[in-house]
């Protein structure tokens, strides 16, 4: 599927209520244990997108326990290592079908100078933010929650307290939290009224392949780019 990155305004009706999530820019993710290319190129960019008029700007954070199940240590293999992984009420019954899980460095520990958002970003003006991945036998990319649910995650009550039509997520990382989110976030858009965009330009990948934006597109995830996103808000009296 051809990549489409629009430069329309993100809503045609008058109603136009805009939210940023800006996904993971933690230190782990940017120059830490789990660092994703050019992470460190966005910091500034997305502070400038900060600066604009969202009514709602939320930002996510792993928030791993010690031991957590992504964790290659945890499971004594090799980082890289794929691993099926159960729904964990549900561990002893291999008949339920269980989900791929890739087997990372430890990051973004709780308490730890990696869980931090990283040095730079201007995180002061995060309205709120949301923590994921706190059940030590649960993955959890998408900050609208865990695969199985059972992890209550706060996003969509805070996109619908705000009334949001559109939502909007930059970040890290691409192919995993990224995407998830976002995928998420258009499910919530069909029980809500409200579109998902990816600013393409401030979003960084752990690989190179490029398929999640296809993935994205697929899910109707919507791709922009920071300046037509800039001049839609800088237009707009919120």
């Amino acid at each position: 599927m051809p990549l489409i990155i629009s430069s329309e305004a993100p809503n045609a009706s008058d109603k136009f209520i805009p939210a940023l999530v800006v996904v993971d820019m933690q230190t782990d993710f940017v120059s830490g244990s789990l660092a994703v290319p050019d992470a460190l190129s966005i910091i500034d960019p997305i502070n400038s997108m900060l600066s604009l008029p969202f009514a709602l700007k939320v930002g996510t954070k792993d928030f791993h326990p010690p031991k957590h199940i992504s964790f290659a240590s945890t499971h004594n293999k090799s980082i890289g290592h794929r691993i099926t992984i159960y729904r964990p009420d549900h561990s002893d019954s291999k008949s339920d079908a269980g989900i791929e899980q890739v087997l990372w460095p430890d990051h973004c520990v709780q308490s730890t100078p990696g869980c931090e958002f990283v040095e730079g970003l201007n995180s002061s003006v995060l309205d709120a933010v949301v923590h994921k991945g706190t059940h030590p036998k649960v993955e959890c990319y998408s900050a609208f929650g865990d695969p199985w649910g059972i992890t209550a995650m706060e996003l969509p009550s805070l996109l619908s307290a705000k009334g949001v039509t559109d939502v909007f997520v930059v970040g890290l990382a691409g192919d995993y939290c990224v995407k998830s989110t976002s995928i998420d976030a258009v499910k919530y858009g069909l029980k809500a009224g409200s579109r998902t965009w990816v600013i393409k330009d401030l979003v960084r990948s752990v690989g190179n392949e490029g398929t999640e934006w296809d993935e994205m597109q697929k899910a109707g995830v919507m791709v922009i780019d920071s300046g037509s996103v800039k001049a839609r808000l800088e237009n707009k009296s919120l």
